[in-house]
């Protein structure tokens, strides 16, 4: 496992409180398990995020934040294009966050910060203002509500294959009966393991994994329409239905923001 230092520029200023970094990464990217010395807030804004973070996965969609605690080992893999912000916070100050790896969804507090961080190109906190936004976000870290996953996965006997083929073809249709079927069990025991597995219910699971690969495929230009036929709904008012149910916005909205 590799362990990754400071950036050349932030080696000679190690009293920061945190200090920020942008990245897009194309399809197909795949960063090998590393570890960092300070811990990680992600912040999603466009795509959907893949990471396995001490062994569990993770998937983002934007809106939320994932937390990967200091020295904790990570790796993605990204099947579609996203990009996304990294503030990388002191150790001394992760003392206060989460010890375990989640999903955060982050106040609007914390999102005007961080956008002002960076509409004004600040890496790392160069005065005593700046250094109090800057405990304001840590704070703001801190009290978010969290979620230990998005899109949970299974090794479930019964599940698991069943999964794994949505994720591959998230437009299929097929009703949990006849996923029973395929799986030699019964329709009420496939709705207890989602229920015990997942936390959530069968449809529930299939239209998070929609909306996130929805988003992927708003991001890459597709019309509404094209992307609700690709994702199963037979007309574009279902799946704007859905994702403004999800998201809180439409897609044509979400898409212009």
């Amino acid at each position: 496992m590799a362990e990754q230092r400071l950036p050349p520029s932030l080696e000679k200023t190690a009293n920061i409180p945190l200090f920020f970094y942008c990245e897009e990464v194309n399809a197909d990217t795949e960063y090998l398990p590393h570890s960092h010395l300070w811990g990680q807030v992600i912040c999603i804004k466009s795509g959907v995020l893949a990471l396995n973070i001490g062994g569990q996965r993770f998937l983002a969609p934007p809106g939320f934040a994932v937390w990967i605690p200091a020295k904790m080992e990570h790796s993605s893999y990204n099947l579609r294009q996203a990009w996304f912000r990294s503030i990388n916070i002191a150790p001394r100050f992760c003392k206060e966050l989460p010890l375990q790896p989640c999903l955060l969804n982050v106040s609007p507090i914390f999102t005007a910060i961080v956008e002002s961080c960076f509409e004004r190109n600040m890496m790392s906190p160069s005065s005593k203002s700046e250094y109090r936004l800057c405990r304001v976000l840590i704070d703001e870290v801190s009290s978010s509500p969290l979620q230990l996953t998005y899109l949970p996965i299974t090794d479930d006997k019964y599940l698991s294959p069943i999964l794994k083929q949505l994720e591959s073809n998230p437009a299929d249709n097929t009703p949990l009966n006849e996923w029973a079927s395929r799986v030699y069990t019964t329709e009420r025991t496939l709705s207890r393991r989602c229920q015990s597995e997942l936390g959530m219910s069968f449809s529930e699971w299939r239209q998070r994994l929609r909306f996130l690969h929805g988003i992927s495929l708003l991001d890459k230009g597709h019309s509404v329409q094209d992307v609700a036929l690709e994702v199963g709904y037979s007309s574009a008012s279902a799946f704007i239905a859905m994702f403004q149910h999800i998201a809180g916005t439409t897609p044509d909205r979400y898409r212009r923001s």
